[in-house]
């Protein structure tokens, strides 16, 4: 069965491979790594303990990362540093996390939930502990499995601190279409 996300439209090779890396799906300086095999894609998830959503999943199995995440600032990581930004980059949830006193929910329901051009970039302090860091984009790139839609799919995030909030959109799939 064929993937309903089309990653090879947002991330397309930029040249045909040359005779020499014929066998490599993506020239040398692409940036796009080799696709991450089931395998690894199910240790990530044995690791994280939970199902990754369908079309972040999808895409490591089209490219594992993109770019170079000691040096990029645009980059995906591949599956063996993708983390809960907790750990990878606890500084952040000091600064967006929850501060003692917030209350539960931080942002109300009516507020949140908006997708799309017209949202207004709420973060609710209480998940962003909890979100998993799968790259930097300017900014940070994650997923948060506490909102799931009925498909698997986790909202996504990208948080910069130049932002007011974030940009979130219902998957992983609408936010790096809308990046």
């Amino acid at each position: 069965m064929e993937s309903p996300f089309a990653w090879s439209g947002v991330f397309p090779p930029e040249d045909p491979p040359s005779p020499e890396t014929a066998d490599y799906p993506f020239p040398p300086d692409h940036g796009l790594h080799t696709a991450a095999g089931e395998p690894q894609v199910r240790l990530l998830e044995e690791r994280l303990g939970l199902p990754l959503p369908p079309s972040y999943r999808a895409l490591l199995r089209y490219a594992d990362g993109y770019g170079d995440a000691d040096e990029e600032e645009y980059c995906l990581f591949r599956t063996e540093r993708v983390g809960w930004l907790r750990d990878l980059e606890p500084e952040w949830c000091q600064i967006w996390g929850p501060q003692e006193g917030d209350k539960v929910p931080s942002v109300p329901d009516d507020l949140y939930f908006v997708y799309g051009p017209g949202q207004n970039g709420f973060v609710r302090s209480e998940y962003v502990p909890h979100t998993l860091l799968v790259g930097h984009w300017d900014g940070l790139l994650l997923l948060n499995p506490l909102i799931v839609t009925a498909d698997g799919e986790w909202e996504a995030w990208h948080l910069a601190s130049w932002r007011a909030g974030a940009a979130r959109e219902r998957s992983f799939w609408e936010l790096m279409n809308r990046l």
